[in-house]
């Protein structure tokens, strides 16, 4: 290897000491496909000495073999490692490398190009204090490149470098460089990018890497390299915040010792210091500040550290530990950004769980305010995000949580979306602030308790979903089951799927959105019918698994009894008493569920019923059986 420092060979002590005392710089390389991100990081770790000589000489071997160079070093295969990457010469993953220099070190985020991998770009993004993004001299700005833009915007990067890529394929012409710079500063100042440099480079030739070119004498700023290690890192940033410690553990090794451990996100605390345990709002003061080492006086952000209190207050996994005179907020209602990440679209009225630190949470996308257009960068009306599309939405969550508005603390404003059934991360987010409602809006307890109601009724409240194609006899069978109920002398409702329609839900089409926001009305219907003590009978296709979770997830244990009556499609189009098979069939429906829009059956329903082996009357009594095994009937 050749060496970065001589002190490697002669004094590694001293080499560690220096090397730890050298400011870290994270930064990502970002843009379209082809710009040439990988071949940049790959000159950068070529020409700071980084490389083992087995690791030249596998490159040499590479470049070679599948390089796009024609036997040239193709510095991209440093960085380009899957066999997908090689074969079609572009970036798929995300790719971090270290390096250093006698100034500073480094670690390297190659990012995707492509549209379809955006979401990998947001990963390599959300960690970056720099971002490198490259424009192909001969393309000049382009949709992915705005994207980049405005996601390295949104992800609040602070420096951003414009590299003028491939200066070597347009005869390193001044008037090309200096139309691509003005173009992106316009672009910058339209998306509020504040700190932009622009440098013109050929990453294959090295123009402009480490040190100036004698073919840009045009271009009087620094090479690469020297912006690299020079730009200012503002490192007391974090300092200068208001103190802020996501609990990651409570640690309680034994009787005596009950502690909140994490890593500090912001500020700097010290023993004694007034704090506030956020969301509850539990105000205490901290007794020890426990690290490995012992106990500290102080500790500043990016420690990770075990706090303890001087009062027994209730704090958990997820909750902030703020400062006192600045505390974090609370709320469970927000205005946030989100860039979906998922080929099935975000929809409007749907459940999700939102991670932030290490706080989980059931979130549900209130209406989505306005998508954006990469190409105009204005603000369209929208019912959905498809994949890496970019949008502003309004959120509501099952519960509070402790947070600060994106911009001013990233660790604290920024959360993911996860698939509930998949677990799947579909979603990154940031937060903009709290609704009022959210304040203004509390719980109102009640005297009379939904044991109460149930008591009084003689039976335990739950819920009958009845479940399945259009035309399975849904509805025959839960009325048969009331007109059952009813004579027993039990309290009952029946919420069906057309009846709905002519009131709550009269606003409503048939499209995935609007099939999501109607069960998530009627759910939240069942849940007030459930607490007045009632057995409430829903029928409704309810083709999505997500949705039929959220309702299930509303009630308690026990509460919720899925009726999946299956009944195959062909016969469904036979009994088609409505004649809604045959006018989907012709084409003058559209979203027709199990047509031209998909049901996805149940997995694990309490009551499976074939309609094909059963009369309606046999299925009811059937029904009615379960719920007296169940004890609902008293």
């Amino acid at each position: 290897m050749a060496h970065v420092s001589d002190l490697i060979a002669t004094d590694i002590d001293a080499y560690l000491k220096a090397h730890e005392n050298k400011s870290l710089l994270r930064f990502i390389t970002c843009g379209s496909v082809d710009d040439g991100k990988s071949t940049l990081i790959g000159r950068l770790l070529y020409e700071s000495k980084m490389l083992f000589e087995d690791q030249l000489a596998a490159l040499e071997a590479d470049s070679r073999r599948v390089g796009t160079r024609g036997g040239e070093i193709d510095y991209a295969l440093l960085l380009d490692g899957l066999t997908a990457e090689r074969e079609q010469g572009i970036t798929i993953d995300v790719a971090y490398r270290f390096f250093s220099t006698d100034k500073r070190k480094f670690i390297v985020a190659d990012t995707p190009g492509h549209e379809q991998y955006t979401r990998n770009m947001v990963t390599g993004a959300s960690t970056a204090d720099l971002a490198i993004i490259l424009i192909d001299a001969r393309k000049g700005l382009l949709p992915q490149t705005r994207r980049h833009s405005y996601i390295v915007g949104l992800l609040g990067i602070r420096h951003v470098l414009v590299a003028v890529n491939k200066m070597d394929l347009v005869d390193y012409s001044e008037e090309v460089f200096t139309r691509i710079d003005r173009e992106y500063r316009e672009l910058a100042a339209r998306i509020g990018l504040p700190d932009v440099l622009t440098i013109p480079i050929s990453g294959v030739r090295g123009d402009n890497i480490t040190q100036a070119s004698a073919n840009t004498p045009w271009y009087a700023g620094a090479p690469l390299m020297s912006i690299l290690e020079t730009i200012e890192i503002d490192e007391t940033r974090m300092l200068k915040q208001a103190f802020r410690m996501p609990v990651q553990w409570v640690n309680r090794p034994h009787l005596d010792f009950r502690g909140f451990a994490g890593t500090i996100t912001g500020g700097v605390v010290r023993a004694g210091d007034a704090v506030v345990v956020m969301p509850s709002g539990r105000n205490t003061t901290v007794a020890r500040i426990v690290s490995a080492d012992g106990d500290l006086e102080q500790a500043v952000a990016n420690q990770s550290i075990t706090l303890t209190l001087a009062d027994e207050v209730d704090a958990s996994r997820g909750d902030v530990i703020s400062s006192a005179e600045l505390p974090a907020q609370a709320a469970d209602q927000f205005e946030a950004t989100v860039v979906w990440m998922s080929d099935a679209p975000l929809l409007r009225g749907r459940n999700y769980l939102l991670k932030i630190g290490a706080k989980t949470v059931t979130a549900t996308v209130a209406p989505i305010k306005h998508k954006l257009n990469i190409e105009t960068m204005e603000h369209v009306a929208a019912e959905q995000l498809a994949l890496n599309e970019i949008g502003v939405v309004e959120l509501e969550l099952d519960r509070p949580i402790a947070f600060d508005p994106y911009r001013e603390n990233r660790d604290t404003g920024g959360f993911i979306l996860i698939d509930r059934l998949t677990n799947n991360t579909v979603g990154a987010g940031m937060l903009h602030f709290a609704l009022h409602r959210s304040h203004n809006v509390k719980w109102q307890d009640l005297s009379v308790t939904k044991a109460a109601r149930a008591a009084q009724n003689g039976q335990k409240p739950a819920c009958l979903w009845f479940t399945g194609l259009s035309g399975a006899g849904k509805s025959s069978i839960a009325d048969l089951v009331e007109k059952q109920l009813h004579a027993l002398g039990h309290r009952t409702y029946v919420l069906d799927g057309d009846n709905v329609r002519h009131g709550l839900c009269k606003d409503l089409g048939f499209g995935d959105a609007d099939r999501v926001e109607n069960i998530r009305r009627v759910a939240e219907v069942v849940k007030l019918m459930v607490d007045a003590g009632l057995i409430v009978l829903t029928a409704f296709i309810s083709p999505f698994r997500s949705e039929r979770h959220t309702a299930r997830a509303l009630l308690e244990d026990g509460e919720f009894i899925e009726v999946f009556v299956d009944t195959p499609l062909s016969v469904a189009e036979q009994r088609d008493v409505k004649g809604l098979y045959a006018k989907a069939r012709a084409g003058q429906i559209r979203n027709f569920t199990g047509i031209d829009s998909p049901y996805e059956p149940p997995e694990a329903a309490e009551i499976r019923i074939d309609t094909t082996t059963c009369t309606s009357a046999e299925a009811a009594e059937r029904v009615v059986a379960e719920l007296r095994a169940r004890g609902v009937l008293g």
